[in-house]
């Protein structure tokens, strides 16, 4: 089995988010990483080069498959900022929170949005928070 090429590291989030050349997008970082830091009460981790991960687990998959990662987390993508929240482990409530969140796509396990203006970040919060609470898929 190949080994995970995104490991945690010792590198600065902040010094890391400044490098950020998008104005909006170094702005809109910051505040993502206020809210989980408020939700997990966790510190932020560098994982790889360019993902922001809270509260370090190890998963053990059915399949026998283990691996160190984090609860949650977000990368300020080019395109847009991906969030890490385990939207697929989450209740049904979730629909109905990203109804009312505003303009931003899913997969399984991801958030996506262009910027922070685009949604309503209570609700975000509530996303974040329902991730960071839901039961894991992992054991």
């Amino acid at each position: 089995m190949a080994e995970l090429k995104t490991k945690a590291t010792k590198d600065s989030v902040a010094d890391f988010i400044n490098k950020i050349e998008d104005e909006t997008k170094r702005k809109d970082s910051f505040a993502i990483v206020k809210m989980m830091e408020k939700i997990t009460k966790d510190k932020p981790k560098m994982w790889g080069t360019s993902i922001i991960g809270f509260c370090d687990v190890h998963l053990k998959y059915a399949s026998g498959r283990e691996l160190d990662w984090f609860k949650i987390g977000f990368s300020p993508r080019k395109q847009n900022l991906t969030l890490y929240i385990g939207l697929g482990n989450a209740d049904s409530s979730i629909n109905q929170l990203l109804k009312q969140l505003g303009k931003h796509k899913t997969s399984k396990g991801c958030l996506y949005v262009n910027k922070l203006e685009d949604v309503n970040i209570d609700v975000l919060k509530q996303l974040i928070e329902a991730g960071f609470t839901a039961k894991p898929f992992y054991k």
